[in-house]
C-alpha cells in the first residue's frame, strides 16, 4: 500500500503546481544562485509557501527525495522579500536570502555551523567579513527553533560517543575513494532518468502518473526507497540493517549478512534513479537527503564487508562519515558536509576522518564534474555566481535586452555593388550574409575588403571571396562568456540567433559599458 502513496502525491504536486501556482515551481538550490547571480537577490513572493506545499505532497508521501533543497529556497524567498518590502539594495537582499539559507539548513539539522557554511559555499561565494555575524545570528536562531519546537527524532542525529581509531585510516581512504566515484555516478545517473521522465511526455498528468508508478514499483520491491529514508540511516548506523528487509519480499533473509549487504548495495546503485523519477514526474523536493541517504548506506557498506572478511571496522563510525563523503562529492562542499555531520553527532571525535573522506570525495568528483550536481545545468548556462566579481557582473547582463536590430543584410545571391553601397551608405564595417531561412551564411567584414571594395576594375575579387565564416551565438546566451569568446577570437562584435535565424548583433563596447553600469549600481548600493 506504501508504494501507492508516491504516485498520489506526485499527481497532487503537480495538481497544486499546474492550478494554483501558475504552472511552475523553481526546484534546487541552483535557483537561488540564480537569484543572486542574475536577478539582483529578487525571490518570487510564491516561493515563500510555494515550496512548503509541493516538498510536502511529494515527500511527506513517500517521494525518494528531500526537503531540505525546499527549505532552504522557502528560507531564502522569506529573506529577498523581507529585503524587497524594506527597499533594501542588492547586497543586502542577497544576504538576507543567504541568512534564510543559513536558519533553513540550521533547523532543519539542529547544526547552525553547517547551516552558515552552506550559505557561504553555496550561494555567497563571494562575501565580505561583515557577513558572518548576520549569517550566524540566523543559524543559531534557527538552531534554537528546532530545538524549541522539533522532538529529537524528528531530526538525524546520532547522540553516543564516536572516536577515531587511527588504525582505521585506510578504510577511511578507501571510503572517500568509493564515495567519489560513486557521486559522480549518482549525478549523472540522476540527470538522465530526470531529463528522460521530464521529457517523456507534454500532458503533465500523464508524465506524473508514468514516473510516479515506475517510482512505486521501486519502492515495492525496496521499500527504504520510501521518503527520505532517515530512519533507515539509524539503523544502519546501529548495526541493524535486518530491519531495512522487513515487508520486502526479502524478509525471509534479514538475518543473511551477504544478502543484506548485496540488498545495501542495490541502494546506494539506485537511489538516484528514485530521486530522478520524483523530481522528473513532477514532484518536488531535493538531493541533500538522498546524498545522506546514500552516503550512509555505502559507509555501512564499506565497514560492513571488510567486517565479514575478519577486519575490525567501526561500522557506526563509518556509516556517518559516508554521509559526509556523498554530501562533499555531491555538492562540492566539504566543509559543510564536515562540520554538518560533526553537528548531528554530538561532538568532533569524528573530525580527522571526516575531513579525510570529504577531502577525498570533492577532488574525485571535481575531477570529473566541475560543477555541483544542482547547478550543473545552469552552469552550462554560465550563470554561476562564483568568486570572479567580474564574471558576477557580467551575468546580470541580458543579451535579449540589449543587442543591436537595426542592420542592413544581403544574402549568397547579392553583388559586390551591393556591399559597396551598403558601406558607402551607412556606418556599418560588416555585413551578415543570410540564407533564404534568415539563418547566418557567413559575413563580409570591411576591414577585410578596404583595399578593392572602392576601387573599380583593380580587382578579381568576387562576391563570395569577400564572405567569410562568422561567430556567432544565441540572443540567449551568457554576456560573461560572450565576451570571452570575442576575446579568444580577437573580434569586436558576435552575431546573434534565436532559433537558428539571425536576430541582431552584439558589440564589445556595449557589453563593457553595461558592465560599467552594474559596477556603479553596486557601489551605490
Amino acid at each position: 500500500m506504501n508504494s501507492l502513496l508516491p504516485i498520489v502525491g506526485i499527481l497532487l504536486t503537480v495538481f497544486v503546481v499546474k492550478n494554483f501556482l501558475d504552472g511552475s515551481i523553481e526546484k534546487g538550490t541552483s535557483q537561488i544562485m540564480i537569484a543572486v547571480a542574475k536577478r539582483s537577490g529578487i525571490m518570487p513572493k510564491k516561493q515563500m509557501y510555494a515550496q512548503i506545499i509541493t516538498s510536502s505532497l511529494t515527500v511527506g508521501m513517500g517521494g525518494s527525495a528531500g526537503l531540505e533543497s525546499p527549505i532552504t529556497i522557502t528560507g531564502a524567498a522569506f529573506g529577498s522579500n523581507y529585503g524587497q518590502y524594506y527597499r533594501f539594495k542588492y547586497k543586502h537582499r542577497a544576504l538576507l536570502l543567504a541568512c534564510g539559507v543559513a536558519s533553513g539548513i540550521a533547523t532543519a539539522f539542529n547544526a547552525p555551523i553547517a547551516g552558515v557554511l552552506f550559505a557561504i559555499e553555496i550561494v555567497l561565494a563571494d562575501m565580505s567579513v561583515t557577513a558572518f555575524i548576520p549569517l550566524l545570528l540566523s543559524s543559531a536562531t534557527g538552531a534554537l527553533i528546532a530545538n524549541l519546537t522539533l522532538k529529537s527524532s524528528m531530526l538525524l542525529s546520532f547522540r553516543y560517543a564516536l572516536g577515531f581509531d587511527y588504525h582505521n585510516v585506510i578504510f577511511y581512504i578507501i571510503l572517500g575513494v568509493l564515495a567519489g566515484f560513486i557521486s559522480v555516478y549518482h549525478a549523472r545517473l540522476f540527470r538522465r532518468v530526470e531529463h528522460l521522465i521530464g521529457n517523456y511526455s507534454d500532458n503533465l498528468y500523464w508524465r506524473a502518473l508514468v514516473g510516479a508508478s515506475s517510482l512505486a514499483i521501486l519502492i515495492f520491491f525496496f521499500p527504504t526507497l520510501f521518503g527520505e529514508g532517515y530512519e533507515s540511516i539509524k539503523y544502519l548506523a546501529n548495526d541493524e540493517a535486518g530491519f531495512l528487509l522487513n515487508n520486502s519480499l526479502l524478509e525471509t533473509f534479514k538475518t543473511n549478512q551477504w544478502i543484506i549487504l548485496g540488498l545495501i548495495l542495490i541502494m546506494i546503485l539506485i537511489k538516484s534513479i528514485a530521486t530522478g523519477l520524483t523530481l522528473g514526474s513532477g514532484g518536488n523536493g531535493g538531493n541533500f537527503a538522498p546524498s545522506l541517504f546514500v552516503g550512509s548506506y555505502l559507509g555501512y557498506f564499506v565497514s560492513k564487508f571488510f567486517n565479514l572478511l575478519g577486519f575490525t571496522v567501526p561500522i557506526g563510525n563509518f556509516t556517518v562519515v559516508g554521509m559526509a563523503a556523498v554530501l562533499s562529492g555531491l555538492f562540492h562542499a566539504p566543509l559543510t558536509a564536515i562540520f554538518l555531520i560533526a553537528e548531528i553527532t554530538g561532538g568532533y571525535g569524528l573530525i580527522i576522518p571526516l575531513m579525510l573522506v570529504s577531502s577525498i570525495s570533492f577532488a574525485i568528483s571535481k575531477r570529473y564534474d566541475k560543477y555541483s550536481m544542482d547547478v550543473h545545468s545552469i552552469a552550462d548556462q554560465g550563470i554561476v555566481f562564483t568568486s570572479d566579481k567580474d564574471r558576477n557582473l557580467f551575468n546580470k547582463i541580458d543579451l535579449f535586452s540589449i543587442y543591436i536590430k537595426n542592420i542592413q543584410t544581403l544574402t549568397p545571391n547579392n553583388t559586390i555593388e551591393d556591399v559597396r553601397e551598403i558601406f558607402a551608405s551607412t556606418t556599418q564595417d560588416f555585413i551578415p550574409i543570410l540564407n533564404e531561412d534568415e539563418s547566418i551564411h557567413g559575413i563580409i567584414v570591411l576591414d577585410h575588403i578596404r583595399s578593392f571594395i572602392f576601387r573599380n576594375n583593380t580587382s578579381n575579387k568576387t562576391y563570395e571571396d569577400c564572405i567569410t565564416e562568422a561567430s556567432s551565438t544565441s540572443v540567449f546566451a551568457n554576456a560573461a562568456n560572450v565576451i570571452n569568446m570575442m576575446e579568444s577570437k580577437k573580434i569586436e562584435y558576435m552575431l546573434l540567433t534565436k532559433q537558428g535565424k539571425f536576430v541582431g548583433y552584439v558589440t564589445e563596447s556595449l557589453l563593457l559599458e553595461n558592465y560599467r553600469d552594474n559596477l556603479k549600481k553596486l557601489r551605490i548600493e
